[in-house]
C-alpha cells in the first residue's frame, strides 16, 4: 500500500508564500482538522498533545517556536484543545526534571504567549508519571509511555529531522519512541553496553555528563601519559550521553548487534506510543538545519545538507522514509569519508557513523506494523 507524504519546499514564489503559509497548506493536505477534532460534541475533556523538542541549552537548531504556533492554530481551528509537551531527559541536562525543562523551554521561546498553548511536561516533575502499554513484541511485552500522551485524544508530532549518535538519524519515529517515554522507558531503550576504548585522552567530559556517576578518571596506566576514563557498569543506565560528548570517539558499545537492537527497542516504544490513537496522529518533519547531532546536544553542528523543506503525513514510517531519501539524494555540505565533495545518492548517516543502523529503524518499524516504507511524495 502506498501512502501520501505531502511536501513543501522552501522557495518563495510571492510575498505571501511564507513558511507559515506552507505549514498551513501541509496541515490542510494531511487532513489535520479531521484527525484532531473532538470525538464527541463539546469535547471538553479531549485534548491534543503537540509533541515537540525544546532544545538543550546551548543548542540553537531546534524547531522554531513560530512554526509550532502555526500548527497550534490549525489544531484550535479544528476545535481541538492543544498543549505543547515533551518528556524529561535521562542524562544530566537543563531538561532532566520538569522545572528545569520548563525554564529551558521558556528560554527558547516556547511560552504559552508565543506558541498559543499551555506547555506541560508529559511525565511529571520527576518523570514518574507514566502507564504501561502492552505491545508483545520481540524486545518488550509492554512499554512505559508518559501519562500526558496516554491521556490525549490525538497527537501532532513535530520533528526536526537530523542525525543521531546511536540511531543514525532521528525523525518522527524516534520522536515517538524516546520523546514519549519517561526516564524509565528511556533506560529500557538504551541498554547498558557502554565501553571505553584506547583513544580516550582523559579529558573528563564524559564524567561531567553521567547522571549516575558511573564514569570516573582512573589512575594513570603504566607506559601511558595521563589518565583515561573508567566505567562502573553496575551504575550505568545506558543513556549514552558520554558517547555524544566524546570528541575522540573513544566511547562506544561492546555488544554485537547493539546498534540494530537499539533501533528495534526504539521502534517498539514508538509502537506503544500510538496505541489507542488510530487515525488520530499527524506527523510533520522539518528538513531544515539537518545537523549531525540530536538537539539534545548542548551545541549545534553545521548542517549536513541544504535546507530541503517540510513534510507531513499520517504515517510515521512513510514520513521518515521520505525524509531519509531526500537527505540522501541531496548534496552534502560537509566532507564525509569515502565520498567526493558535494556528492549525492548515498546513506549520509551511515557515512557519518558506519556502526549505526539508521535504515533498520524504518524497516523494523514497517515489520511490526507501525506503517509502510512505500510512499508517494506529493508537493503542495
Amino acid at each position: 500500500m502506498t501512502v501520501p507524504v505531502y511536501y513543501a519546499d522552501l522557495s518563495v514564489k510571492n510575498p505571501a508564500d511564507t513558511r507559515l503559509a506552507k505549514i498551513q497548506r501541509l496541515c490542510d493536505a494531511v487532513g489535520l482538522a479531521d484527525r484532531v477534532k473532538p470525538l464527541r460534541k463539546g469535547g471538553e475533556d479531549e485534548v491534543v498533545a503537540v509533541k515537540a523538542h525544546f532544545g538543550e541549552t546551548g543548542n540553537d537548531t531546534y524547531l522554531h517556536p513560530t512554526f509550532v504556533r502555526q500548527v497550534v492554530d490549525c489544531v484550535k481551528a479544528a476545535g481541538g484543545r492543544p498543549f505543547l509537551t515533551d518528556t524529561c531527559t535521562l542524562y544530566k541536562s537543563t531538561r532532566h526534571n520538569a522545572v528545569d525543562h520548563l525554564e529551558t523551554a521558556y528560554l527558547h521561546g516556547f511560552t504559552p504567549y508565543v506558541v498559543g498553548a499551555p506547555v506541560i511536561i508529559a511525565d511529571g516533575v520527576t518523570s514518574r508519571c507514566y502507564e504501561e502499554v502492552p505491545v508483545n513484541l520481540k524486545h518488550f511485552a509492554s512499554v512505559k509511555i508518559a501519562q500526558a500522551f496516554r491521556s490525549a485524544s490525538a497527537m501532532v508530532v513535530l520533528s526536526h529531522f537530523k542525525g543521531h549518535m546511536m540511531g543514525g538519524f532521528g525523525g518522527a519515529l524516534k520522536n515517538l519512541a524516546m520523546g514519549c517515554a519517561p526516564q524509565a522507558g528511556k533506560i529500557d531503550q538504551h541498554g547498558r553496553n557502554v565501553a571505553i576504548r584506547g583513544a580516550c585522552v582523559g579529558c573528563g567530559e564524559c564524567v561531567k555528563v553521567c547522571p549516575q556517576n558511573a564514569l570516573s578518571l582512573g589512575k594513570p596506566e603504566k607506559g601511558r601519559k595521563g589518565r583515561r576514563a573508567a566505567i562502573d557498569k553496575t551504575r550505568c543506565i545506558g543513556c549514552y550521553e558520554c558517547v555524544t560528548v566524546c570528541r575522540q570517539g573513544a566511547i562506544g558499545v561492546d555488544a554485537a548487534g547493539e546498534y540494530a537492537d537499539f533501533t528495534e527497542r526504539m521502534m517498539e516504544y514508538a509502537f506503544g506510543a500510538v496505541q489507542g490513537k488510530a487515525g488520530r496522529v499527524v506527523y510533520l518533519n522539518f528538513l531544515m538545519a539537518v545537523t549531525t547531532q540530536c538537539d539534545c546536544a548542548a551545541w549545534s553542528e553545521p548542517a549536513l545538507v541544504p535546507d530541503l523543506g517540510i513534510l507531513a503525513s499520517a504515517d510515521p514510517v512513510a514520513i521518515d522514509t521520505a525524509s531519509f531519501d531526500l537527505v540522501n539524494a541531496a548534496p552534502s555540505l560537509i566532507h564525509l569519508d569515502g565520498h567526493e565533495g558535494h556528492s549525492r545518492g548515498y546513506d549520509k548517516f551511515a557515512a557519518l557513523r558506519p556502526q549505526t543502523r539508521g535504515r533498520h529503524q524504518i524497516d523494523y518499524a514497517e515489520a511490526i506494523g507501525l506503517g509502510t516504507t512505500t510512499y508517494e511524495l506529493i508537493k503542495v
